[in-house]
């Protein structure tokens, strides 16, 4: 008799789909980002859990182009909104006004009223506006990616393929968002093993221990590590987490939660770096 409270796996059929919609994401946007895979293969793996994006870089690199990619791929609205010490929540959210036509209040929607929203600079508002948008801390966002200059020959394709006119006008979606919905759904049913799930914990919470950190990672940094994890796995077609899947994930989903100590600072020791030693010193788990 089957146990109706076991947790249901992941299907094969489901991680073949995942793994498919992946590829056909990860191709679709670098014909707009080039030279960058590793990039967009992470900004996937944030899709399928539908986690926010931190984007660190300096202008120019692309970061408003990979978030248009994202959204036109996979046939969802975007707006970007440009922050500014002057803008306020309702410029974010909407406003109520009267309509003198209609003799009622109405709604007029504010850029935040879209499906994937880039938001430009947000550490240049105030609190009380970064807070009408997501309580905007750097733990709220479950990875950070740097896309980084193009190489030489990158840059070259780059030129060639913005020559006459620009390829984003043509990029059509390569699968509909309701699909993707679901598959992040079915990613918390992918079997992580107790002792892979211990490692994560250990993981984390040798962040809070380590010296060098001033603040560790949150227990929200936990789960993101784990969802990630998941995700990962699933896109490189496996049913069921590695270790391997939390080393991988672990730079980009705990690197911006960490906090230097002043003596790490002014050393000029920098958190990847630290939390690169840190995963090298945590006991990898092992099949019996």
């Amino acid at each position: 008799m089957e146990n109706p409270s076991a947790p249901t796996r992941l299907s094969p059929a489901d991680v073949d789909n995942i793994r498919a919609i992946a590829d056909r994401l990860q191709e679709n946007v670098e014909r707009i980002i080039v030279g960058k895979p590793e990039v967009v293969r992470l900004a996937v793996v944030a899709l399928l859990c539908e986690g926010h994006i931190l984007l660190e870089d300096v202008p120019g690199i692309g970061k408003t182009t990979l978030a248009r990619a994202i959204a036109r791929s996979i046939g969802c609205s975007f707006k970007r909104i440009q922050f500014t010490p002057d803008l306020m929540p309702a410029d974010i959210t909407g406003i109520n006004y009267y309509n003198q036509k209609l003799g009622e209040f109405a709604f007029r929607e504010g850029p935040l009223i879209a499906q994937v929203v880039l938001a430009d600079e947000v550490n240049r508002a105030t609190p009380r506006t970064q807070s009408a948008l997501l309580e905007a801390q750097l733990d709220r966002f479950l990875v950070r990616l740097k896309l980084g200059y193009p190489d030489e020959d990158d840059e070259d394709e780059i030129l060639a393929r913005y020559e006459s006119r620009s390829p984003m006008e043509s990029l059509q979606p390569v699968v509909e968002a309701d699909e993707l919905v679901r598959l992040a759904e079915a990613l918390g049913h992918l079997h992580v093993d107790p002792g892979v799930r211990r490692y994560i914990v250990r993981v984390v919470r040798a962040t809070r221990t380590e010296g060098s950190f001033e603040l560790g990672a949150s227990p929200r940094a936990s789960l993101g590590l784990m969802r990630a994890s998941r995700a990962f796995a699933a896109i490189n077609g496996r049913d069921y987490v590695l270790p391997d899947d939390v080393k991988a994930m672990a730079p980009c989903v705990l690197g911006h939660r960490l906090v230097l100590s002043t003596q790490a600072r002014l050393r000029g020791r920098e958190a990847d770096e630290i939390l690169a030693e840190l995963l090298q010193r945590v006991p990898v788990p092992v099949e019996a």
